[in-house]
């Protein structure tokens, strides 16, 4: 009988390491706490409402740490550990909010897991009224899911077998290369890059003038591609509010969000100098072409619907170059937003800024998602680049002959038959679940089917923005939040790590 649940007591063991250092993280808002003491409701219930969620975390980790005593993980093990680490997570994550501004529990829970996998969907408004002790944890969350929880408590806590299974179950599962032999050295270079180009934000942000906590909220948020903001109306804020330097804080946000959505191992090369690594591989060749062509494609849909393309076509008055640049800003942070599923807005994606062909291109953007090796969600650039791939093989096959064997060729690497099926298998199962869950909320609220699917590609893409107001959000039916939590954690997983869980024999 102890044999039969070996795997349990191994998964438990580890998620109790794990709570244990959540404990510890929990306690990092009662800094803000402090610095802004006695204004935006900051005060005792604040400092409680991280204080006990972090005693009932460490507390809880002991336990589990004292019950559950094997140390060895398989692959399997890994997975579900994986899975059930982000639920206890968000599940502890949820109760500063739960404490903090007596939120419901269910959108706590939601609000925690939208945070930890970098979605960013909120089911809150009026976030400028908010302490900022909580506006920070929001922030916090999407900055330690960015590269991922475990790989966080993997490098500061914990050294034991089964690392590496831990680390391949939670990063994307096609191989994206590694900076440095050696795992804990490739999470010490990860972890050094997505530290200093954090606090190089904070700084550029904070040298254009955006507040001192605006610019480090913003700062977790864009590197993470997260998109959180303490605002309601999210980057447009400083634009509503006469900044003077707004422009140019986009501009550096769009910068900040094509960070997060490269592939890391990208950054690396380039610091080491390497700066071919900017154009000589498939993946990233792709991911220019499509921020490019995605971005002319919105422009041009965007003048269209003002009427200034129409204006040059008949001879009328040119182009006014303020509205140009203009219309150029707003479609390459929104394509940038999306593409790289951080959910910043400076326009709503659902405003008569962007007309009907750019509402879709959104949806599409959404699935696309970053690199792999990115904080980006999505299915990634560079499965899209295989299934491409994978659908001029089969053309070339039927030109020439049916019987032709044809490696599938990536970066001169051949690709194994068991990648390809992997990929095949999870645009499968995006599609199914994207179906699913369009569906349940079509059928459980009075939104139509356009609406109805975007909130689940938003789940599932692991990015806040969608066709259903902040409002509406808040008020969809539990069944539909749930579904969305669901989504939103397989989308940062990858489904199978998910899909696990209800699966009784491996639990065996």
């Amino acid at each position: 009988m102890r044999k039969r649940f070996q795997r349990v007591n191994c998964i438990l063991r580890f998620v109790g390491h794990l709570l244990q250092m959540l404990g510890l993280v929990l306690l990092l808002p009662l800094i803000p706490a402090a610095l802004y003491w006695g204004t935006n409701g900051e005060g005792w219930r604040t400092v409680a409402a991280f204080v006990i969620p972090a005693g009932i975390s460490v507390l809880l980790g002991l336990v589990l740490r004292a019950v559950f005593r094997s140390e060895t993980l398989d692959t399997t093990g890994s997975m579900l550990m994986c899975a059930l680490s982000w639920l206890f997570a968000s599940a502890l994550g949820a109760l500063p909010l739960v404490i903090g501004i007596r939120s419901g529990y269910l959108n706590a829970y939601f609000e925690a897991m939208s945070g930890f996998t970098t979605t960013g969907i909120t089911v809150y408004c009026r976030l400028d009224d908010m302490p900022r002790s909580i506006l920070f944890w929001r922030a916090l969350t999407q900055w330690l899911g960015g590269i991922g929880i475990l790989s966080f408590f993997l490098i500061i806590v914990f050294r034991g077998s089964g690392s590496h299974h831990i680390f391949g179950a939670e990063s994307h599962k096609i191989s994206a290369g590694r900076p440095a032999p050696g795992l804990f050295s490739t999470l010490r270079i990860l972890w050094g890059i997505y530290v200093g180009f954090t606090l190089l934000a904070v700084a550029i942000l904070a040298l254009e003038r955006m507040p001192g906590f605006d610019a480090v909220c913003h700062a977790l948020t864009a590197l993470s591609t997260g998109g959180f903001s303490p605002h309601d109306s999210s980057i447009e804020y400083y634009r509503l509010t006469g900044h003077q330097n707004y422009r140019i804080i986009e501009y550096t946000l769009t910068f900040l969000m094509m960070l997060g959505g490269i592939n890391f191992l990208i950054h690396y090369r380039v610091l080491t100098r390497d700066f071919k690594a900017l154009w000589d591989n498939i993946e990233i060749r792709y991911w220019w072409r499509l921020v490019a062509g995605f971005t002319v494609i919105v422009m041009i849909d965007c003048l269209v619907k003002t009427g200034a393309l129409e204006a040059v076509f008949t001879r009328g008055p040119a182009i006014d170059l303020g509205e140009a640049e203009r219309v150029f800003r707003h479609s390459v942070f929104q394509v940038v937003s999306v593409l790289t599923t951080t959910g910043f807005t400076t326009k709503d994606i659902s405003s008569d800024f962007f007309g009907t062909t750019s509402r879709h291109l959104f949806l599409v953007m959404m699935v696309i998602g970053g690199c792999v090796g990115s904080t980006g969600g999505g299915f990634k650039v560079l499965r899209v680049a295989i299934l491409n791939r994978l659908v001029l093989r089969e053309l070339f096959k039927v030109r020439v002959s049916d019987r032709a064997s044809t490696a599938l060729v990536i970066d001169n690497k051949v690709v194994p038959e068991s990648e390809i099926h992997r990929v095949a298998a999870l645009f499968f199962s995006w599609i199914v679940l994207l179906a699913v869950g369009g569906g349940i909320t079509a059928l459980l609220s009075s939104h139509g089917p356009f609406e109805s699917l975007s909130g689940m590609f938003s789940a599932l893409g692991n990015i806040g923005p969608c066709y259903i107001s902040v409002q509406d959000m808040i008020d969809l039916h539990p069944v539909v939040k749930l579904t969305y939590i669901f989504g939103m954690l397989a989308g940062r997983l990858e489904i199978l790590p998910v899909l696990l869980l209800f699966s009784r024999k491996v639990w065996r």
